[in-house]
């Protein structure tokens, strides 16, 4: 990759900024001072940046539990994002949400680089399960349940059959593979109940970790991103 396109995506600066910087002799590779910025960086070369070496995965994957109040976008003019809560270190160019949660939905969201593994993912075909925990303004019925497991039949498109476990008085657990606008909610809502608050619990076979505080993100482990991959 060429040199200044490397620290680019590294978030040292922009490609005219680090131009700037390699032109200043404030760059080197391996101990050199290089002053082109299409000097080819291999991959277990060291770079410095004034004496401080900066290194980094460049394809990158985030594991995210949302908060509420922020939306699923990778930019917008006036509403904060969840590329706005990744750390300017962190950002890498063509980070982008996987799916998409409503603005006020919680819970476990993946932020890649990856296009092929958001594309697998999002994929009809590959039929990736999500549930979410809703909590309800009312208790759920056995006659809701079936309903839900059914399959709801709604004017421009009827929902796969969901599986539902009620897991308390005013809330439960369900489980659904497709992600039409406002699905989960838009189901409880057919069958006379609404949704008070919503968190995506689960991914696939990746589920989010208890100890990763709203509005944190980590890296996935490889072993996380085998279970994506399965």
């Amino acid at each position: 990759m060429r040199l200044d396109k490397y620290l680019a995506h590294l978030q040292v600066g922009s490609r005219a900024e680090v131009k700037q910087l390699i032109k200043k002799k404030a760059v080197s590779v391996d101990g050199e001072v290089v002053r082109d910025p299409g000097f080819a960086v291999a991959e277990q070369s060291q770079v410095t940046v004034s004496g401080t070496v900066v290194a980094g995965n460049l394809a990158v994957t985030y594991l995210m539990n949302k908060p509420a109040g922020v939306i699923t976008a990778t930019e917008d003019p006036q509403a904060r994002t969840v590329v706005d809560l990744i750390d300017a270190k962190d950002r890498r160019p063509g980070l982008f949400p996987v799916g998409r949660l409503d603005k006020d939905t919680t819970g476990l969201l993946l932020l890649t680089t990856d296009g092929a593994l958001g594309h697998a993912l999002l994929s009809p075909k590959r039929h990736v399960d999500k549930t979410y925990l809703a909590t309800l303004n009312g208790a759920l019925t056995a006659d809701m349940v079936t309903q839900l497991e059914q399959g709801i039949v709604f004017k421009d498109f009827t929902s796969a059959p969901a599986q539902v476990t009620v897991v308390g008085e005013r809330s439960a657990e369900i489980t659904i593979h497709e992600g039409k606008f406002h699905q989960v909610k838009r189901m409880f809502h057919a069958v006379g109940i609404e949704v008070v608050s919503l968190k995506r619990l689960s991914m696939g076979a990746l589920r989010l970790p208890e100890a990763l505080p709203l509005g944190s993100y980590r890296a996935l482990t490889e072993a996380e991103m085998t279970l994506l991959q399965e």
